[in-house]
C-alpha cells in the first residue's frame, strides 16, 4: 500500500513519462494485461491511456489492470491512469519512507 507521500512522488516521475499502454474499442484484453505486466516488469512505472471508443472509463481500466497485474494505481487524470508495481528483483524506483 502506498503512503500519500509516495503517491506523490511517483505522480511526480509519471508527469515526465509518456504513454506507453493504450486500451482502447476492446477493452482489458489477454494481450493488454500481457504488455501491462511486461512493462511494469521493466519500468515499475507506467502511463496508459483509454481511448475514445473505450467503453470504459480510467479508472475502470485502472482497477482491472491493477487486479490482474498485481500493481498499485497511482493516479487517474481524465483518459490518462498511471499504474506501479515494484520489482521483486531490487526496485529501481527508491520511494520514499512513508
Amino acid at each position: 500500500m502506498l503512503t500519500g507521500k509516495q503517491r506523490a512522488f511517483l505522480r511526480s516521475l509519471a508527469q515526465k513519462e509518456e504513454a506507453i499502454l493504450y486500451v482502447g474499442k476492446a477493452g482489458v484484453t489477454e494481450p493488454v494485461i500481457a504488455q501491462a505486466k511486461e512493462a511494469l516488469a521493466a519500468r515499475e512505472l507506467v502511463k496508459g491511456r483509454v481511448q475514445e471508443n473505450c467503453l470504459y472509463t480510467a479508472g475502470e481500466v485502472q482497477q482491472l489492470l491493477c487486479q490482474a497485474c498485481e500493481a498499485e494505481g497511482v493516479q487517474v487524470i481524465g483518459k490518462v491512469f498511471v499504474l506501479y508495481k515494484k520489482r521483486p528483483d531490487g526496485a529501481k524506483i527508491q520511494l520514499p519512507k512513508g
